[in-house]
């Protein structure tokens, strides 16, 4: 039985929902489930919570990066490759000067509307399921509001159809298909996103992700090794216990918060609870009666 985090290198063509089902079928376990969806056709970093870290997923920092190549001139109903084009106006005039001028209105705090094709919900019903029924225009999709930490330029490409290849860092719910289509209309020729790989997700780097292959081959050697349950979790203030204060604490009782801890900011609402030899036993909520666990990994009977 494995409990902590793998951080797979999910393949193109399929979706989060398939990632989960194909490792429980791989690790024989059912109690897995991913922090934050990813579009089938990208590829990158998706966290996955296996055994009782499932419990820890809600808890994982803010904050995403991808790598993306938008191609200019082309317009599709998706705004990515995948989708139908609905217009196609090369642009081998294109320069990448003009580009440059754009992109800051691209980052900071900003307002977008997420792409027909996204799986947020509009009166209970899924946007995906609403266009492909034809049932809904682009003044019924809500507009939303999402921090662009930082466009990079990494690579242009000319052509009649040309592509700027940027590395991006944002914030949870920012679509970066909606940025290659808003960029494509300011520019006045359309575009929409050809790829996408991410790489960092909630706490999650790409360089210690695994593909399904190499999960397979671990378990076929028993060597795979799961992140620990708090690897995400180390942007939290961390507590020791003495071996009292465990105990109590893994009972359900409220501990008095430390006194170097007393100056907390609204911003520390949840600790990293660890006994005196700085195991892992699970995360409190700093509430007036003091830290009170709301998650215990080991709890005493």
């Amino acid at each position: 039985m494995f409990n902590g985090f793998i951080s797979i290198d999910k393949p193109p063509s399929i979706t989060a929902h398939d990632c989960v089902s194909r490792l429980r079928k791989l690790l024989k376990q059912k109690k897995i489930g991913h922090g934050g969806t990813l579009d089938p056709m990208a590829t990158g970093v998706l966290p996955i919570a296996v055994g009782n870290a499932t419990r820890l997923l809600r808890f994982l920092p803010e904050g995403k990066a991808y790598d993306a190549k938008i191609r200019f001139g082309l317009v599709t109903n998706t705004d990515d490759i995948t989708g139908e084009v609905i217009s196609d106006r090369p642009c081998p005039k294109l320069t990448l000067s003009e580009i440059q001028k754009l992109l800051p209105l691209f980052q900071g705090k900003i307002t977008q509307r997420p792409p027909a094709f996204s799986a947020i919900q509009v009166n209970g019903k899924r946007l995906y399921d609403l266009a492909r029924r034809g049932e809904i225009s682009e003044s019924d999709i809500p507009m939303r509001s999402v921090e662009i930490t930082e466009i990079r330029i990494l690579n242009w490409t000319e052509g009649e159809y040309p592509e700027l290849d940027v590395a991006i860092a944002c914030g949870s719910g920012t679509y970066i298909r909606s940025i290659a289509r808003d960029l494509g209309e300011k520019l006045g020729y359309g575009a929409t996103l050809s790829s996408l790989r991410r790489t960092y997700s909630n706490g999650f780097n790409l360089d210690k992700s695994l593909t399904f292959e190499q999960i397979a081959e671990f378990l076929k050697s028993s060597n795979l090794e799961v992140l620990a349950p708090d690897h995400g979790l180390h942007f939290l203030p961390v507590v020791s216990l003495n071996e009292d204060e465990t105990k109590r604490w893994c009972m359900g009782q409220a501990i008095a918060i430390p006194d170097n801890f007393s100056n907390l900011g609204a911003e520390n609402i949840y600790l990293r609870m660890c006994d005196q030899s700085q195991n892992f036993l699970g995360v409190s909520e700093v509430v007036e009666a003091g830290m009170q666990p709301i998650v215990v990994l080991h709890p005493i009977n």
